[in-house]
């Protein structure tokens, strides 16, 4: 009797196509064989190579490959250059057939063991869902889950979402109050406190912020809700090239509460108390209230930044910086 090699079980697809068969062949020409008419294609000058990377397979590569081995079949005259193929194709494609490529992601990730891809393909998935274009609550329940009812549109939540950060800053100076000791410098600290309060109230606290009906100046998005890291305190972008959506789904908008509207000039270590220093041997009407008003609550001293890009230690100021902050204690009008 002849010895009889056991089938090896793959999964085959076409370049231009997200569906797999499942093949069980002894060798790579009995795969191409059945890969061909399956995917009714010429069996002339096909190639085998691994979805993953775009490797060729060889009759000894594919004796040596484990089952459920991700496969690409290429006739003559195509290549496949990876996930970087998927996502292109992906890419190129119109708004109708959203709904076919999250179930072909969701078939890919149902099979995937590698951590690393199931991430991307997951990152991938979350983008797909992509519904920023609706606004109102009525057109996208999902994104609304768990935000009170008073808010009907994303805009209007995100106007919200940012006063509420702001309100937390101006919190901060109110509370630096209870650690000031001498009587005078309090009450003078106080009426700074109160005008402060008066300029961010007349401005909405900067909700415009997060709010992608305003106009171009007044938001950090784009008008299609996109937001992009600003980079650390002291580089001028962001290397990572991180960007996010939160009008998109759910869970960007979720994740977007992780970002930081981060002060340059650190309020808590330099600012709140530069202020109270110099109420010290200053009345309230002295103290250039605006100038502190812009280092607390503006983009002049703010930068939107990923939590990866967000340095919690102290900030070791550049030249630039350590001018501004020269400035910070000449606060006498």
């Amino acid at each position: 009797m002849h010895k009889t090699t056991k089938p090896k079980l793959v999964k085959i697809r076409s370049a231009n196509q997200a569906r797999k068969y499942g093949i069980a062949a002894v060798n790579l020409k009995e795969l191409i064989k059945k890969g061909c008419q399956l995917l009714k294609v010429s069996s002339s000058g096909v190639l085998v190579c691994l979805y993953e990377d775009g490797t060729v397979v060889t009759e000894e590569y594919f004796q040596n490959l484990p089952d459920n081995t991700d496969l690409v079949l290429l006739p003559h005259g195509q290549s496949w250059n990876g996930f970087a193929d998927e996502i292109n194709r992906v890419l190129g494609l119109d708004r109708n057939t959203e709904e076919l490529l999250v179930s072909a992601a969701q078939g890919l990730l149902s099979d995937e063991r590698s951590p690393k891809r199931r991430r991307i393909l997951g990152d991938l998935l979350s983008n797909l869902r992509d519904r920023s274009e609706l606004e109102n609550r009525l057109q996208d329940h999902d994104w609304f889950e768990g935000i009170d009812t008073r808010f009907k549109t994303k805009s209007a939540y995100m106007k919200y979402n940012c006063e509420s950060r702001i309100r937390g800053y101006l919190k901060e100076v109110d509370g630096y109050t209870q650690t000031i000791k001498n009587a005078k410098t309090k009450s003078e600290y106080k009426k700074v406190a109160e005008a402060l309060a008066e300029k961010l109230k007349a401005a909405r606290y900067n909700g415009t912020y997060f709010d992608r009906s305003e106009k171009d100046a007044n938001r950090l998005c784009t008008e299609e809700g996109w937001f992009s890291c600003q980079g650390a305190f002291d580089e001028n972008s962001c290397n990572f090239l991180h960007s996010i959506n939160p009008y998109g789904n759910r869970e960007s908008r979720i994740l977007f509460s992780t970002w930081n509207l981060d002060h340059l000039i650190e309020k808590k270590r330099t600012v709140i108390p530069a202020l109270a220093k110099a109420l010290e041997a200053n009345k309230s009407n002295d103290i250039n209230v605006d100038y502190f008003y812009k280092l607390l609550f503006t983009r002049e001293n703010l930068k939107l930044v990923h939590i990866v890009c967000h340095k919690k230690g102290a900030h070791e100021l550049s030249c630039d910086s350590r001018k501004i902050y020269k400035r910070v204690k000449k606060t006498v009008k």
